[in-house]
C-alpha cells in the first residue's frame, strides 16, 4: 500500500462522524477511501448527511494531519508491525460477518496468524487461582491442538490465556495467542503487562483498531470485545461473575453463530455464576479440552491431558492427604472445615498455611479455603 493510499484508509478511520458501519457503507458505494474523499458533495449526500458530505470534502483537519504523519512513521519503523484495511486479502474473513467490522486493524507480531482457526478465553479479572491454572491450561492444550488462543491482555483469565498458549508455542506449537487491545496498538494496558505484550508481540500477535496512542478509554473496550468474538471459532468463559464484560463477549458470540462454551465451578463461588447463567442459557458445558476440540471437530494433540491432571498433588504427608480430602473442591469457612475434621482452628489454620504455600490451597475472602490441587 502506497503512502497516499494508507493515509486515506487512515482519514477515513480519524474523520469524526465515520464509524465502522458507516464506513463500510461508504465503501461500498465509492470504492477505497480515495475514491470517498474525491466525490462530489450531491454524490456523498445520497449517503450521509449534508453536514458529513461537507467534512469529507474539505481538507482534513490539521490534527487529524498530525495524526496521519504520527502514524504512518510508526508502521514504518519496524517491520512487523502492518496496517490491514477491509480492502487487504488479508483482512480476518471471520471479521467481515460482523455488522460492523474494524475500518482498519493495526498488527504487531505475527499476522500470518490471522489465517489460523481461533477460540476466544475470557473470563473474571478478579478470578481464583484455579481459575487462572485452569485458563492456563486449556490454553496450552487448545493451542497444541491448532488454536490461537484470542483474549483481551487483561488481568486475571486473559492473562492466564495468554500465557499457556505462548507456553504451547514455546513448544513448539504452530498456533499461538492474539491479543486484542482496547487501547492503541503501542498503549499497554494495564501497564504490568508490558512483558507479557512484548512476549505476545514476540511469538503471537497484537491487534488493535485505534491508532496508536489511543490511551486506556472505558468506551473503547466493549468495541474490543466485538473482534474477541468476531475472530474466534467460539468463545470460553472460564470464570465469570453475573455483570461480567465476559457474559457480553459470549453474547456476541453466540449472536454471530459462534460456539460459547463455559467451565462449571461450585454453586459458592461468585465467580462461577456467570458461567453456569451461560450454561442455563445453551453454552456448552466443558470439562477438558477435549471438549472443546470435538465440538470444533479437531483431533486431540497427541500429549492432551485433562487440567485437572497436569497439577496432581505430591510431596505431602498423610495428614495433609487428609485435610485435601475434607476439602473438596468447594470453598470452605475454617468453622467448617474444623467440624469435618474434628481439629481445633488454631492448628488447622497452621496446617492450611502450609498447604497454601505448597499452592495446594489457596485463601478466599471471608477466611474461606479452596482445593487447587
Amino acid at each position: 500500500m502506497d503512502p497516499a493510499e494508507r493515509a486515506a484508509w487512515l482519514r477515513l478511520l480519524l474523520t469524526p462522524g465515520i464509524g465502522p458501519r458507516t464506513a463500510r457503507m461508504l465503501l461500498a458505494a465509492f470504492g477505497l477511501p480515495q475514491a470517498v474523499f474525491a466525490a462530489g458533495r450531491t454524490a456523498l449526500g445520497r449517503h450521509v448527511p449534508a453536514e458529513l458530505s461537507g467534512v469529507l470534502r474539505q481538507p482534513p483537519a490539521a490534527a487529524i494531519e498530525a495524526t496521519i504523519e504520527k502514524t504512518q512513521r510508526w508502521l514504518d519503523a519496524a517491520a512487523d508491525r502492518s496496517l490491514l484495511t477491509l480492502a487487504d486479502p488479508d483482512y480476518p474473513a471471520a471479521l467481515l460477518e460482523c455488522p460492523d467490522p474494524p475500518t482498519v486493524l493495526f498488527a504487531c507480531g505475527r499476522r500470518t496468524l490471522l489465517a489460523t482457526p481461533a477460540l476466544a478465553i475470557v473470563g473474571s479479572r478478579s478470578c481464583t487461582q484455579q481459575g487462572r491454572e485452569t485458563a492456563e491450561a486449556f490454553a496450552r492444550t487448545l493451542t497444541h491442538g491448532g488454536l490461537s488462543i484470542v483474549s483481551g491482555l487483561a488481568v486475571g483469565i486473559d492473562a492466564a490465556a495468554h500465557r499457556g498458549a505462548l507456553q504451547a508455542a514455546e513448544q513448539g506449537a504452530g498456533a499461538s495467542t492474539v491479543a486484542i487491545l482496547g487501547t492503541g496498538i503501542d498503549v499497554v494496558y494495564p501497564p504490568g503487562h508490558r512483558d507479557l505484550a512484548d512476549a505476545v508481540r514476540g511469538r503471537g500477535l497484537l491487534l488493535s483498531e485505534f491508532v496508536p496512542g489511543t490511551p486506556a478509554l472505558a468506551r473503547n473496550f466493549p468495541r474490543r470485545n466485538r473482534i474477541i468474538a468476531g475472530l474466534a471459532r467460539g468463545v470460553l468463559v472460564v470464570e465469570a461473575a453475573l455483570r461480567s464484560g465476559s457474559l457480553i463477549t459470549a453474547r456476541l458470540a453466540g449472536e454471530l453463530g459462534r460456539e460459547v462454551f463455559a467451565i462449571p465451578g461450585s454453586i459458592h463461588s461468585p465467580t462461577a455464576r456467570g458461567c453456569h447463567r451461560l450454561i442455563k442459557d445453551g453454552a456448552k458445558l466443558v470439562e477438558s479440552a477435549q471438549d472443546v476440540l470435538e465440538e470444533l471437530h479437531l483431533p486431540a494433540p497427541a500429549t492432551s491431558r485433562r487440567p485437572e491432571e497436569a497439577a496432581a498433588p505430591d510431596g505431602i504427608g498423610a495428614e495433609q492427604s487428609a485435610l485435601l480430602a475434607a476439602l473438596g473442591h468447594d470453598p470452605v469457612d475454617l468453622d467448617t472445615l474444623a467440624q469435618r475434621c474434628a481439629r481445633d482452628a488454631g492448628s488447622l489454620s497452621a496446617a492450611l498455611l502450609e498447604l497454601e504455600l505448597a499452592q495446594h490451597v489457596e485463601r478466599l475472602p471471608g477466611n474461606r479455603y479452596q482445593r487447587l490441587r
